[in-house]
């Protein structure tokens, strides 16, 4: 008997510098049937970023119509810029029976619970210490003095949430974290209460054996 499950929505969030984009990206690479839901967002491209790819690219006129029909699982302003998360691709890729991986932050995380409610798995991604975190932001090059400090205290508050989440995945090695993510994901798929038995639903499934 063949068995297939129903799919579901796997958050991942970590603290500023945490390494959720790397560990991400190595799942995707990993098992490309998972579908990556790339958020929205009103400010201007980077140096390197790719639209569709990075961000999608909108303005402001388009994403307030998004925000007025409903489109928008969640949403965020940011320093006068929006960021948020189109609806209408995730439906999709439901109803062709993909898992979605979404990139967000705790408030992201609760909106879509309550979109989605028993359809969505959260993982958590720690650093192995905050000295360890620090010095991840220093080899960045991009964070020092106060602006690393303010980046700290951030990580600091996001860690404090971490207790919502289904899961903890301590981000030490790359290639570990990702595999430990991976494992979550492949076991939340055999839960029985995703799992569609096709013709055997009306049977209960000992009586078969």
């Amino acid at each position: 008997m063949e068995l297939r499950h129903r799919p579901f929505l796997i958050v991942i969030s970590a603290p500023s510098g945490g390494g959720k984009t790397t560990v991400k990206n190595v799942v995707l690479e990993r098992m490309p049937e998972i579908a990556y839901s790339v958020s929205a967002t009103t400010r201007k491209p980077r140096e390197n970023e790719v639209n569709g790819v990075d961000y999608i690219f909108v303005t402001h006129e388009k994403f307030r119509e998004w925000l007025s029909s409903g489109e928008l699982l969640e949403w965020a302003e940011i320093y006068g810029e929006f960021y948020g998360t189109p609806k209408s691709p995730i439906m999709k890729w439901l109803e062709e029976g993909r898992d979605v991986l979404l990139d967000l932050d705790v408030h992201g995380k609760r909106s879509v619970e309550r979109a989605f409610v028993g359809r969505t798995v959260s993982i958590f991604l720690l650093p192995p210490s905050m000295e360890i975190l620090r010095e991840r932001l220093l080899d960045r090059g991009t964070e020092t003095g106060e602006v690393l400090e303010k980046r700290l205290r951030l990580a600091r508050s996001e860690m404090d949430h971490a207790f919502e989440y289904d899961y903890w995945v301590i981000n030490d090695e790359v290639e570990a974290a990702a595999q430990e993510v991976m494992n979550i994901i492949r076991a939340e798929r055999q839960k029985s209460n995703r799992l569609i038995y096709d013709e055997f639903h009306e049977t209960k499934i000992l009586d078969f054996y």
